[in-house]
């Protein structure tokens, strides 16, 4: 009999910025309706009335204005958490990611830390058009100087953030909007996470199914769906996409002999390209088949529902694609 606690990710990830508020008075939260709206997606709720104004700030809306203040403030020795609404308006604030944040402690010969932590909503499947819906971390994940951490677990959600904020360096959260709501029970035995390593979310033999984020559930679902048939696929989950944990990915490949990689992100340039690439540099000779990719339609992503679940990639693809791989595999 489990003994777990039965939560949601939204509180998980509540969870985790009271416990950093708690546990180092350094640490403040700010950004757009974090304080009295409680959070777009209502992470942040009751944390207003908690710790008061000087900790969980409402920001003006200027994507731009407040992620630069908060790097200041990580540059003047506070920990800021800095939540920006959703990853397509973090576009407002890449001069200050791009140019300030990931660049500032290289180019001071390493005289400025920035202790920084932003976490952003990301993905599809909403409804909430092509403004607020898209998968943008592959972008983030080009960029050195940042580390780039997607929780697609209850435990991850609530753990990830410690180790975040004790990174001398900007650390980027993506969160996943159809995570939020996405009920479990928190293993008790868990109380911290590694944020270096990819985990291997379900043991197989014959494909490897490479994924993160939102795709997670999706990928187990295909994998499970697979499993009746008598395919046993493995599932990667990479958890960090900046630096990859090309250990793991490989490992896993080599027992397969297959892969899929499966991404929201669009197909071109995408992360799914990056990692298919380092599988054929360095364990091309280890492939029975050709590498297959499943990611976002190439589209603006569409508000009518239909349009937009044919556009991201769905279970019934992933099993499409294992199947392809299995027939030419042999």
């Amino acid at each position: 009999m489990s003994t777990g606690v039965r939560t949601t990710y939204r509180e998980c990830c509540k969870q985790a910025i009271r416990a950093a508020l708690l546990a180092d008075p350094r640490v403040f939260l700010m950004g757009e309706d974090v304080g009295r709206y409680g959070g777009c997606y209502a992470v942040s709720k009751g944390l207003l009335e908690e710790f008061g104004p000087e900790r969980i700030r409402d920001t003006p809306l200027s994507e731009s204005a407040f992620v630069g203040a908060g790097i200041g403030a990580a540059i003047a020795g506070m920990r800021p958490i800095v939540e920006i609404m959703t990853v397509n308006f973090s576009l407002l604030a890449l001069d200050q990611i791009l140019n300030n944040a990931a660049t500032i402690p290289h180019m001071s010969g390493g005289q400025f830390a920035i202790p920084l932590v932003i976490r952003m909503a990301t993905g599809g499947g909403r409804q909430l058009a092509a403004q607020h819906s898209h998968s943008l971390e592959g972008w983030y994940a080009h960029i050195p100087g940042l580390k780039i951490l997607a929780p697609a677990t209850l435990e991850d959600a609530r753990y990830m953030l410690a180790p975040a904020l004790l990174d001398p360096n900007p650390v980027i959260i993506f969160e996943h909007i159809m995570l939020y709501n996405m009920e479990g029970e928190l293993d008790p035995s868990v109380s911290s996470v590694d944020i270096e390593k990819a985990a291997v979310r379900r043991p197989g033999r014959d494909v490897t199914l490479v994924t993160y984020g939102g795709s997670l559930p999706k990928t187990l679902e295909a994998a499970r769906e697979l499993a009746g048939e008598g395919i046993e696929a493995e599932v990667v989950d990479l958890r960090v996409l900046r630096p990859l944990d090309e250990e793991t990915i490989l490992a896993s490949v080599r027992r397969t002999r297959r892969a899929v990689i499966v991404d929201e992100g669009w197909c071109s340039g995408s992360l799914a390209a990056e990692i298919g690439m380092r599988i054929a540099e360095k364990a091309f000779f280890d492939l029975d088949a050709p590498l297959r990719r499943v990611c976002s339609r190439e589209v603006p992503m569409p508000y009518a529902a239909h349009l937009e679940q044919a556009a991201l990639p769905s279970r019934e693809r992933i099993v499409a694609a294992v199947h392809e791989l299995l027939g030419r595999g042999g």
